[in-house]
């Protein structure tokens, strides 16, 4: 897929993909990930990003990680992009991104800096020695301060830097950051659908999603409205959604730690639809039996508001 393409698949909604293990954990169920992202297609998702933070990166190890590349490329259609997660060291990364590029991947997402001490000229190059070796396009994805405005600016100017992944809360620094890059990328929100309509506003093209992988019809009515500026109708369909994704953000039972709720309520909502989710691996745990309680009726309030793309309907 020609960069161009790429970016104008990434001007829509993408699905970052949970990571299906087998009840004792030991497996990745890469057949039933395969027909899931099959699933997700077949209903009109574009995007994928296996290996995201919602597929639980860092509890997998590089081969689990190159399977699960390889099962959503087999899932995908020909038209579809698939972009796989990979962080680490230099080698590492670009060890994943030959692997993930002979599997078929459109884009590699280069995950959010995890190094404990970060200076701003390695972290140029280290994405300008990534974007160098790989012949497919590299994503970026901002979780924090780490990975600077300044540096994702000047890396905006790379022929194969095709996108930033924008997860941060922060609209103004966002807009900021849009306005003064200089190169021609894709802005995605990668907070999700809460907050969609106000990046949109902004400047972000497209947004990810991890409800998606339940309820992506809902999501796809989202991205919709967005497109044709039907802002009452984008932010009806936010606040359906708006309950779920505030489950998400939560700690869960006996912890301090903010949105350790958000990928087992993604794998306990595709359980709610027979889709297959399983279990989550440690470092996370699955939801309390309260926090499940209120996930089914949150997924049943947005089952009963029937959101569907209009296009699809008609």
């Amino acid at each position: 897929m020609s960069f161009a393409a790429l970016k104008e698949k990434l001007r829509g909604v993408a699905f970052t993909t949970a990571t299906p293990f087998s009840q004792d954990q030991k497996e990745v169920q890469y057949e039933r990930l395969q027909e899931h992202i099959q699933s997700l297609s077949s209903v009109g998702g574009g995007v994928f990003i296996p290996c995201g933070n919602t597929g639980e990166y860092y509890s997998l190890t590089d081969d689990e990680r190159v399977g699960v590349v390889r099962a959503t490329v087999q899932g995908a259609s020909e038209d579809d992009a698939v972009v796989g997660g990979a962080a680490g060291s230099t080698k590492t990364v670009l060890d994943l991104a030959d692997r993930y590029q002979e599997a078929g991947v459109d884009a590699i997402m280069v995950m959010h800096p995890d190094h404990t001490y970060i200076h701003e000229q390695g972290l140029l190059d280290y994405y300008e020695r990534i974007a160098d070796a790989v012949d497919c396009g590299v994503v970026l994805y901002k979780r924090g301060p780490e990975l600077s405005d300044e540096v994702i600016s000047e890396l905006t100017l790379l022929d194969n830097v095709v996108a930033v992944k924008y997860a941060v809360n922060d609209i103004e620094a966002f807009s900021d950051l849009v306005e003064s890059s200089p190169g021609d990328v894709v802005w995605s929100n990668g907070i999700a659908e809460r907050f969609a309509p106000a990046y949109a506003l902004e400047g972000a093209e497209g947004f990810t999603t991890g409800i998606g992988n339940f309820v992506p019809e809902a999501t796809l009515a989202l991205m919709e409205a967005i497109c044709e500026e039907d802002w009452g109708r984008a932010k009806q369909i936010r606040e359906v959604l708006r309950p779920y994704e505030k489950l998400r953000d939560g700690t869960g039972d006996e912890n301090r730690l903010s949105a350790a709720n958000n990928v087992p309520a993604v794998k306990y909502g595709m359980e709610l639809t027979d889709r297959y989710g399983g279990p989550v691996r440690e470092p996370l745990t699955e939801l309390s039996k309260a926090d499940r309680k209120r996930a089914k009726k949150y997924y049943e309030e947005i089952q009963s508001a029937n959101l569907e793309p209009i296009a699809s309907a008609d």
